[in-house]
């Protein structure tokens, strides 16, 4: 699914939940400019998949012809499947990535963060037999995906083998936290996946 896909996506269906939202409002959503909203909002109309309606005040209201609401629906079950398709490869490529830890030894992991990775990462060393004891994140939760979330103060009384850091974007950093906070470098395991 491309870019363009994406945003005509998010578009019908911010329009269909919310017919009389403003340009503005619109173009916060798709993180682009006022100008690049209005083209897109032009574009929608011209091939039909919505309505341009004027109503006091000078604005417009925006309604989803029936073509937008059949493009709407052919959008988000491209979009679904892309994202199963994307799911599945990130778990193919964690579970290559952690075959370092293998589950017959024993290994107890602790996962550095709450996201969408940690939970992908969580996945796959259940799958491979590897426990997780737990998450670390700064946080005021107390539990992710029913394991306990723990700061990083209390790190030194876990039981663990490893820490896996699922945070890409700050993962140095996060290396650096855990290695101050006592955990030995050679523990700490970050995932870099391929581009």
């Amino acid at each position: 699914m491309d870019l363009q896909d994406q945003r005509d996506l998010l578009l019908l269906s911010e329009l269909d939940r919310d017919g009389g939202a403003t340009q503005r409002t619109l173009a916060l959503k798709l993180g682009v400019a006022l100008g690049l909203t209005n083209l897109y909002l032009k574009r929608l109309a011209r091939q039909g998949s919505i309505k341009v309606t004027a109503i006091p005040r000078n604005r417009a209201r925006y309604v989803l012809t029936p073509q937008g609401l059949a493009e709407k629906s052919r959008l988000t079950n491209q979009y679904m499947q892309y994202s199963l398709s994307y799911h599945r490869e990130m778990r193919g490529r964690l579970k290559q990535m952690l075959t370092c830890l293998d589950g017959t030894n024993g290994h107890r992991v602790a996962i550095y963060g709450t996201n969408e990775l940690a939970e992908l990462a969580y996945l796959s060393l259940r799958e491979m037999n590897i426990d997780c004891v737990g998450f670390i994140d700064g946080n005021a939760r107390t539990s992710f995906l029913s394991c306990p979330v723990y700061s990083l103060e209390g790190i030194a009384d876990w039981q663990f083998d490893r820490v896996l850091i699922a945070d890409l974007e700050h993962a140095a950093a996060c290396e650096e936290q855990l290695v101050q906070s006592g955990v030995p470098r050679e523990h700490v395991l970050r995932l870099a996946l391929p581009e």
